[in-house]
């Protein structure tokens, strides 16, 4: 087995630095280490007084008690850097996603509880779900939503835990309707939103999947003014009508959302498949504006964990008939 020294020198060491910066700023959740160390293929991030690890699994079966040894070193590492008891260290391994749900269960129970960001309150849990239920990489994102949603009409497509729709009703929106087909993660909203005193009548949740919903909503007229579209980069959910493919689907989920935007409205495209190229010719009837590197937080260094657009209608030029 591998001496964990240099992956607990490392952590340590960025410990010290992260967590001063973090708490300059008054952030509890934040990354600490991606695969600094080709040795240690993990990604740390610390979430309150506790810490997430995953380990990004390469193939290969190693022994059961080669690998539980391996899996308790790790954890005892992460331990003595953090200082911090080894039972406050969650362990997960992380495979290629090949069409699969992106909020896998992993059949662990874990534990709900509460941490801040942003001046606001949300329910994570992280033993439950491959996912916590509140992306780190998307910090400013949201806060960027937050920002523009005061006295606008809010949407919030593939909502999962409703982490952009706290941000935005939070920030002054109007009315907003978060949308997700899993009863999970729309419970897991309502209590975010709860958590934070926001209004139940004015923030909607409904329960559909994403197409047939944007064809409805544009033959009802509904119209809103700030749109967040962060679908998952597969899915082949029995629930879904068909398999979400996000590199094929984007240009019709977008044209989809852009039939809904009001006037001077604005949509928030975002997705993390890596090798992700928005279709030039099928988005050129819009403004669309790659805004990745601004929504990216200092913490994480690896500067490909999404893309993010912001979609806008064209405005004609001047003197043009």
């Amino acid at each position: 087995m591998k001496d964990t020294a240099p992956f607990l020198n490392r952590l340590r060491k960025n410990f010290r630095h992260w967590g001063k910066w973090a708490r300059k700023r008054g952030i509890q959740c934040y990354r600490l280490y991606d695969r600094d160390i080709p040795e240690f293929p993990l990604a740390v991030d610390l979430y309150g007084d506790r810490a997430h690890l995953q380990e990004y699994w390469r193939g290969g079966e190693a022994d059961a008690r080669d690998r539980g040894a391996w899996i308790a070193a790790i954890r005892e590492a992460a331990a003595q850097a953090l200082e911090m008891p080894a039972s406050r260290m969650v362990i997960k391994r992380r495979e290629r996603q090949r069409g699969t749900d992106q909020y896998e269960k992993t059949g662990a129970r874990g534990e709900d509880f509460v941490v801040a960001e942003g001046g606001h309150r949300f329910v994570v849990n992280l033993e439950a779900y491959l996912d916590t239920g509140l992306f780190l990489d998307h910090r400013l994102t949201r806060a960027m939503v937050g920002e523009r949603a005061a006295g606008r009409r809010f949407l919030n497509l593939f909502c999962y835990t409703g982490s952009f729709t706290v941000y935005a009703a939070a920030g002054g929106a109007t009315e907003s309707l978060s949308v997700d087909l899993s009863n999970t993660y729309l419970d897991w909203a309502k209590r975010n939103l709860q958590l934070n005193g926001l209004d139940p009548g004015r923030h909607r949740l409904l329960r559909a999947d994403a197409t047939p919903f944007l064809a409805d909503a544009s033959g009802r007229g509904e119209r809103f003014d700030l749109i967040v579209l962060d679908p998952p980069s597969f899915s082949n959910s029995k629930r879904m009508r068909n398999l979400l493919d996000v590199q094929r689907d984007h240009p019709a989920l977008i044209a989809g959302c852009m039939a809904l935007l009001a006037p001077g409205g604005e949509l928030f495209f975002s997705t993390n498949l890596r090798r992700f190229r928005p279709d030039a010719d099928a988005l050129s009837s819009w403004q669309v504006e790659n805004i990745s590197e601004r929504t990216i937080p200092e913490d994480f260094r690896n500067r490909r964990i999404h893309h993010c657009y912001r979609v806008t209608r064209r405005v004609a030029s001047a003197g043009r008939v």
